[in-house]
């Protein structure tokens, strides 16, 4: 009988409910628990409601392998960090997590996004071409609609016609959601941002729009992590990319157009269905797709949809009707509050519609996720090496 791998989940919403689905005719990859902070005996909707648990004990003990998807930042860290600690392999598709406490964790164990979600996709379709000799320019996401302050009646209505949650629809119209994808591209993949929140070009052709973004990037001197905003385009991602001047003859003749900017589409991202090839490259190849660093350079961001009184409560600030995320370099606002982090938060203070919230802003509970931040800040404002920087510095007398 071939080896069958047991496969953790902590997270029982949209993702996790599809992923379940999808590995239930998977013959070496079993899903075996799945961690909920909901009750079981209510979760008629699950696939499998026999695989629920609330205990992370009980999910570790049957686990070889961990897929956290469930979206929330401060939940997420705590898992993680037991998770890493009992020595398990983790997966992801959280971005959310990455980008505001990733880098925390990212060496106290094996730690990877995974491919399906954007961040993952262009980090495997960088790999593609980079065989291919193609020199990255733009590691572009490709938006559809972007309204920043969208009303709740509206977002309670896509939320319900597209069944998911009013946070989750709300987070990916104000473009929140498209930050914080592209912040964890930008450090996973080395790349930076032309300014803050991005350039997000309008454009009704993503190829024009992506040899825009390229162009810029050529004169900045440095690859960029940005987006496209076009209505009719696929739910995909690119590269803009350059080759050698002797291919250009070739690469015209393939179709990619006459240069200098080529740009490689990926007209899908299919979430749930692709995490299984992540799982089996940290199971069989004992690798990373994309984490994001331990010297992250992008952060994202609060900045208030409205004026907000002092006193004001934050229950959650991804997907809420009072703040949306931004992408910022972190050295240019250090004292920036990460839009992760506004969880069950009280402003101290009035702030402006547009304005950035930072610490001095607010009252945040005393968390893991909040200490993660302060540890990773701290390491990039002084350049002080990760903890297996320092041990192998140590170790060779540096």
């Amino acid at each position: 009988m071939s080896a069958s791998y047991r496969i953790g989940v902590v997270g029982s919403g949209f993702i996790a409910r599809g992923f379940v689905m999808a590995m239930q005719h998977v013959k070496d990859l079993r899903v075996t628990r799945v961690l909920t902070r909901t009750d079981p005996r209510t979760r008629k909707d699950f696939p499998r409601p026999e695989l629920l648990t609330n205990s992370i004990d009980d999910l570790i003990e049957h686990s070889d392998i961990v897929v956290e998807c469930s979206g929330d930042v401060v939940h997420a860290s705590e898992v993680v960090d037991r998770v890493l600690q009992a020595g398990l392999p983790v997966v992801t598709m959280d971005a959310e997590f990455h980008v505001t406490t990733g880098s925390y964790f990212v060496d106290r164990g094996l730690l990877t996004e995974a491919e399906g979600d954007q961040p993952g996709c262009l980090a495997a379709l960088r790999e593609n071409i980079l065989q291919m000799g193609f020199r990255p320019l733009v590691y572009g996401n490709i938006k559809r609609f972007l309204n920043h302050n969208p009303t709740p009646e509206e977002m309670h209505f896509w939320a319900r016609k597209q069944g998911i949650t009013l946070p989750q629809v709300t987070a990916f119209t104000d473009g929140t959601k498209v930050q914080i994808e592209q912040a964890l591209v930008a450090n996973g993949l080395g790349a930076d941002i032309a300014v803050r929140g991005m350039l997000g070009i309008p454009s009704p052709d993503v190829e024009a729009g992506a040899r825009m973004l390229a162009d810029g990037a050529r004169r900045l001197g440095h690859p960029i992590s940005d987006y496209v905003l076009s209505p009719g385009a696929p739910a995909g991602v690119f590269i803009a990319a350059e080759h050698d001047e002797y291919q250009r003859d070739y690469l015209q003749y393939l179709k990619l157009g006459d240069g200098p900017y080529y740009v490689l589409l990926q007209p899908f991202h299919l979430c749930h269905l692709e995490i299984q090839k992540t799982i089996r490259r940290v199971l069989f190849e004992q690798r990373i797709l994309l984490n994001n660093t331990a010297y992250p350079r992008i952060s994202v961001a609060a900045v208030a949809k409205r004026r907000l009184a002092k006193g004001t409560r934050i229950e959650r600030g991804i997907g809420s009707f009072e703040v949306r995320g931004e992408a910022i370099r972190i050295l240019d606002e250090p004292d920036h509050v990460p839009i992760g982090l506004l969880a069950n938060a009280v402003l101290t203070r009035d702030v402006d519609a547009g304005e950035l919230i930072h610490f001095d802003d607010v009252e945040l509970p005393d968390t893991l996720a909040l200490h993660a931040w302060q540890t990773v800040l701290e390491r990039v404002r002084l350049k002080k090496p990760a903890p297996e920087a320092q041990a192998l510095a140590s170790a060779t007398g540096e």
